[in-house]
């Protein structure tokens, strides 16, 4: 089974650059090595790491953690996913 986490947090504004280095530097460090990473941004200094691991959905997985509060304007957002495979068939 493949699951797919998700992490996504917006800067304080202005901070969306340093954000975006520190989730990249902290993927890099996780525990183990998923199957496949990317970063994302979107307006709003939002920073999103989609980790995708093989894996059953209850197992416990390396995940980002929360950076300080002085570089994020609110929570952590994170959510858990099993893969179906491809949208089309």
């Amino acid at each position: 089974m493949t699951v797919a986490l998700m992490w996504e947090a917006r800067a304080v504004e202005g901070r969306g650059a340093e954000l975006l280095e520190w989730a990249r530097a902290r993927t890099a460090e996780l525990a183990r090595e998923p199957l496949r990473d990317e970063l994302l941004r979107a307006p709003q200094d939002r920073v999103l790491v989609l980790t995708w691991w093989d894996a059953a959905y209850d197992e416990e997985l390396p995940e980002l953690p929360e950076p300080d509060a002085g570089l994020i304007s609110r929570p952590v957002h994170r959510w858990r996913f099993e893969s179906l495979g491809p949208a089309a068939g």
